[in-house]
């Protein structure tokens, strides 16, 4: 079965690089394969390349007539996984909750979820004006909805 052909190959081409991993495979009815990549160190094109190769050097193509694409997740994609979540430490996320929206940077990262950190311009308790406050939230992976990096130039 093609599916289980490419999930082995991936397999051994994250093996040949333990820094690559898988965010989604797809196979169409047509057998165009669709593979997303990432990386504890970003994703190259040339892991790109190397993963291609992988599949493309061991799927007979007499046998089998596929297409194959080989994508890397991009910095806009939004975080699936708990590696990409640990990858990205230290970076500003952008987060999506049911009730909430936060935008804070990411300190840690936990089994069950994130904590994030940011300031925020509130009233003074007394008087007029705005103080800067320190706000932190630990944000459980089941109720995020979309958690995206976000990108400053």
């Amino acid at each position: 079965m093609l599916q289980e052909q490419v999930e082995n190959l991936l397999e051994e081409a994250f093996q040949e690089n333990n820094s690559l991993f898988l965010i989604a495979l797809n196979i169409s009815d047509q057998n165009h394969i669709t593979v997303v990549i990432d990386g504890d160190k970003g994703v190259t094109v040339e892991d790109c390349v190397a993963v291609s190769r992988k599949i493309e050097g061991e799927l007979d193509s007499d046998e089998i007539d596929f297409s194959l694409e080989v994508a890397s997740a991009g910095a806009a994609a939004p975080l699936k996984l708990t590696r990409q979540y640990k990858k990205n430490i230290g970076r500003t996320l952008a987060v999506q909750t049911n009730s909430n929206k936060f935008e804070g940077q990411l300190q840690k990262v936990s089994e069950d979820g994130i904590f994030l950190t940011w300031q925020a311009r509130e009233p003074k308790p007394v008087g007029k004006g705005k103080v800067t406050v320190d706000k932190e939230a630990t944000i459980s992976f089941q109720d995020i909805l979309e958690a995206k990096v976000v990108i400053t130039f």
